[in-house]
């Protein structure tokens, strides 16, 4: 069986990709990075809960030095990260990826999984695309996750595979696949805050609502 590492970060994609990965691989680790976002906190925890639902172990990573490098309102105190976003609107979505964008974030994240993959013995990398964010966001495109595999080719001995199962989806596929999984949506930090609860108006707040009011 095909063993893989995962990049949870407890999103709809991400947890859809790791029940996807949990029926189709064997999982050897979920990681979860903490770059200083300001959903951090939300993030590890509810990742943390889901590896422990089905006893997969799960490591923690600080890059908090993504801020070196980035003025992203998804970090920085002084920048305030967009909110009622319209996501039929292109001039408003792509300000908002403007906005939230870390530059290389995906790249660095998969780059970090790829050395535990290949450290650990696995074979692939599973990470949490969908098509309709890759109209702003350029690193969730199926063309991406081709050109990761083949620098990987060159970059890992084990020619270590990037696989995504929700590349070809939008989130309202991508919620009717979590509902066939069984996967409690409770256990999904989808917001780009950190609160104690969701804040139902930030983009992705506004992407996975509308994704479930759809099932």
């Amino acid at each position: 069986m095909e063993q893989t590492v995962v990049l949870l970060s407890s999103g709809l994609d991400s947890t859809v990709n790791f029940y996807e990965a949990l029926q189709k691989t064997k999982v050897e680790l979920c990681i979860t990075l903490d770059y200083g976002q300001k959903a951090a906190a939300q993030e590890i925890s509810h990742a943390s809960k889901i590896c422990q639902k089905h006893h997969v172990e799960h490591k923690i990573l600080e890059t908090k030095w993504f801020d070196l490098f980035t003025k992203t309102s998804l970090v920085s105190p002084q920048k305030e990260i967009p909110v009622n976003v319209l996501l039929d609107s292109q001039k408003s979505t792509s300000q908002s990826a403007q906005s939230v964008w870390v530059p290389n974030r995906n790249g660095i994240m998969i780059n970090i999984a790829a050395g535990f993959a290949e450290g650990l013995g696995a074979n692939a990398v599973v990470v949490g695309f969908n098509k309709e964010e890759a109209m702003t966001f350029p690193d969730n495109s199926k063309e991406y996750l081709e050109a990761l595999n083949v620098a990987f080719n060159y970059s890992t001995l084990k020619k270590i595979k990037v696989k995504c199962y929700t590349t070809h989806m939008n989130k309202i596929e991508i919620a009717k696949r979590a509902k066939e999984l069984n996967i409690d949506f409770d256990l999904m930090w989808p917001c780009y805050f950190g609160g104690s609860e969701i804040c139902q108006k930030c983009e992705s707040c506004l992407r996975f609502l509308r994704a479930i009011k759809s099932l």
